[in-house]
C-alpha cells in the first residue's frame, strides 16, 4: 500500500507503520559532519545499567567488529578509496573530512583483540592479517578463516591459538568493486551448520544513474559454498546491505540496508528486514515497497509490482550500518543498529546505536536510543565519532566500532 500522505498527515519514518511524503517535498540537502575526535574527558552516553569502556582507541578507520567462536576479537581497519580528481573533489567539499579522513593510507588489514578477564579492556592487540584490499566481513568456519575484501572473498588457513596468520590466502570469489559514496563494504555471514556462506554487496551508484549495465552482482546479498563454487542471488533490490544476523527466535537471516539519495528530508528510510529468498526489494526502480522512484518514472512497472516492502523503517539518511541481535540476557531483546549519521539532509541524524525492541521474533513498537553522544554541537554539525559495527562479545559485553573517532568501545552491563 503506498503511503504518501496529505498535509494533515504525520510524516512516519521510523517504525512499522511508515507515512512517507512525496519525492522533494523538501529538497535535497547536504549538512556534512566535521569529526573533532573524542576529548579525553569524553565518551559515548549508554542507559542507566550500563557502563562505556573505551576497549581500543589509537586505530585506523576501525570499520567492523566480528566475534570468534573461541571469543577472539577481529577488527578490520578499512576506508573509502578515492585518488585523483575523485579525491580532490571530496576534500573540497567535506565528504573526506567528514569520514575524519586525516589519515592519508589506511592499514587495510585485521587487527586481534583478546580480553581474558572481560573487563572491557583487551589485555592482548596484535595485527592479524594484512596485505588486504579494503577487508570487511570476517568469518570462522571450521578450520578457515574468510575475509571479504571490496573485490574478492578469501579464505585463509585458521588456528585459533594464532596469533597471526602468516601463510598465503586463496581467492574463493571474484566480487564487483568500486562505486557511489561508501559501497565498497562486502560483508559475510555463515548459515548454523557451515554449508552456506552469505556476502553483502552494495550498488555501484545511487539509483542506478550510470546504467544497470553496472550494477551486476550488485545491490544483492549472494549465497556461495563455503569454498566459493554455487554461486547464485539470494535477494536483490536492496540498495546497499551491510550488517547481517540471524534473528535468534526465527532462525531468519536479516539484514540492515542504507536506502538511496536525493528525494528530500524524509526520503527515503534506512531499514532492518527479513530477508526473503529469492525477494526483490526494489531498488532502484521503486522504495519502501512499491513506491515508484521519480527518476525512472514510467519504466519497470513489473519489477515495482513485485518490490517487497521491509520490515522496519529506521529513519532517513540515518545510514544504519551496523547490525547485531543480543547475546546476552543483560541487554534487551531485539536488535542492535549502528547509525553512521546523515550528510543528505538538513539536520544531523543517526550517529548512535539505536535498540529495536524484538517479541516472538518480529519488530515491535519504536526504535529506541541506546548508544548515544556521538555529536558534539548538532548546530554546526561537529560530532566526536560516528559509530559502524555492532556486535556482542562471548564474556558478555556489547563492541561498536567507531571508525571516524578510530575508537572501539565497549558496553558493559553494571
Amino acid at each position: 500500500m503506498l503511503c504518501t500522505p496529505t498535509q494533515a498527515q504525520e510524516i512516519v519514518e521510523y517504525g512499522l507503520d511508515v507515512r512517507l511524503p512525496a519525492p522533494m517535498a523538501t529538497p535535497s540537502a547536504t549538512k556534512l559532519a566535521k569529526v573533532i575526535g573524542w576529548p579525553e574527558d569524553r565518551k559515548p552516553v549508554a542507559p542507566q545499567g550500563y557502563r562505556v569502556v573505551k576497549f581500543a582507541d589509537g586505530m585506523n578507520s576501525p570499520r567492523w567488529v566480528y566475534v570468534a567462536p573461541n571469543g577472539d576479537i577481529f577488527v578490520s581497519e578499512a576506508r573509502t578509496v578515492k585518488r585523483g580528481a575523485a579525491r580532490i573533489k571530496e576534500l573540497v567539499s567535506g565528504k573526506a573530512r567528514s569520514r575524519n579522513e586525516n589519515l592519508e593510507v589506511s592499514s587495510h588489514q585485521i587487527i586481534l583483540f583478546r580480553d581474558t578477564d572481560g573487563d572491557g579492556q583487551p589485555e592482548f592487540q596484535r595485527v592479524y592479517l594484512d596485505g588486504l584490499n579494503q577487508p570487511f566481513g570476517m568469518l570462522v568456519l571450521g578450520n578457515h578463516f574468510y575475509v571479504a575484501n571490496t573485490d574478492a572473498l578469501w579464505r585463509f588457513p585458521y588456528d585459533p591459538e594464532a596469533h597471526s596468520i602468516v601463510a598465503d590466502g586463496e581467492k574463493l570469489v571474484d566480487l564487483p568493486a568500486g562505486g557511489y559514496n561508501n559501497h565498497w563494504t562486502r560483508n559475510i555471514i555463515a548459515n548454523a551448520d557451515g554449508s552456506k556462506i552469505y556476502i553483502s554487496v552494495g550498488s555501484g551508484s545511487n539509483v542506478g544513474e550510470n546504467g544497470m549495465e553496472h550494477e551486476v552482482r550488485r545491490a544483492c546479498i549472494l549465497e556461495v559454498n563455503p569454498d566459493g563454487t554455487n554461486e547464485r542471488i539470494f535477494a536483490s533490490g536492496l540498495r546497499n546491505p551491510v550488517g547481517m544476523d540471524w534473528e535468534p527466535v526465527t532462525g531468519k537471516l536479516w539484514t540492515a540496508v542504507n536506502e538511496r539519495d536525493e528525494l528530500g528530508d524524509a526520503l527515503v528510510p534506512d531499514y532492518i528486514t527479513a530477508v526473503q529468498e529469492h525477494g526483490f526489494y526494489g531498488w532502484p526502480y521503486a522504495y519502501w515497497g512499491k513506491h515508484p522512484d521519480p527518476n525512472w518514472e514510467g519504466k519497470h512497472q513489473e519489477l515495482i509490482d513485485k518490490s517487497i516492502v521491509p520490515d522496519y523503517a529506521l529513519g532517513s539518511h540515518t545510514a544504519s550500518l551496523g547490525l547485531a541481535f543480543r547475546t546476552n540476557e543483560r541487554f534487551e531483546p531485539g536488535a542492535y543498529i549502528g547509525q553512521h549519521g546523515s550528510w543528505n539532509r538538513s539536520e544531523l541524524v543517526g550517529y548512535k546505536v539505536m535498540y529495536v525492541p524484538f517479541e516472538n521474533g518480529k519488530p515491535k513498537g519504536m526504535p529506541e536510543d541506546f548508544l548515544t553522544g556521538f555529536v558534539a554541537d548538532a548546530e554546526s554539525g561537529e560530532v566526536y565519532g560516528r559509530p559502524v559495527g555492532v556486535a556482542f562479545a562471548k564474556n558478555g559485553y556489547m563492541l561498536v566500532s567507531d571508525d571516524a573517532g578510530n575508537s572501539i568501545w565497549a558496553v558493559v552491563p553494571e
